[in-house]
């Protein structure tokens, strides 16, 4: 499991969260973004692979990235 928790402010809201994959000497490389209104986009070599492992809001994007 990979977390992400973020305490949101008063007036904030937590309305996307984008997972990188950072490599030594390679750019980063987008592996999933969760958004409530658009679904969930996970990029192909990472198809079937994400999971998300959150629960309710997107204060906690946590996600599952299986072998």
């Amino acid at each position: 499991v990979l977390p992400c928790r973020y305490r949101a402010q008063e007036q904030e809201q937590v309305v996307q969260v984008t997972w990188l994959k950072r490599g030594p000497g390679s750019a980063p490389a987008e592996v999933a973004v969760l958004n409530p209104q658009h679904g969930e986009h996970v990029q192909e070599p990472f198809a079937g692979r994400v999971l998300r492992h959150g629960h309710g809001d997107l204060e906690d994007g946590a996600i599952l990235l299986r072998n």
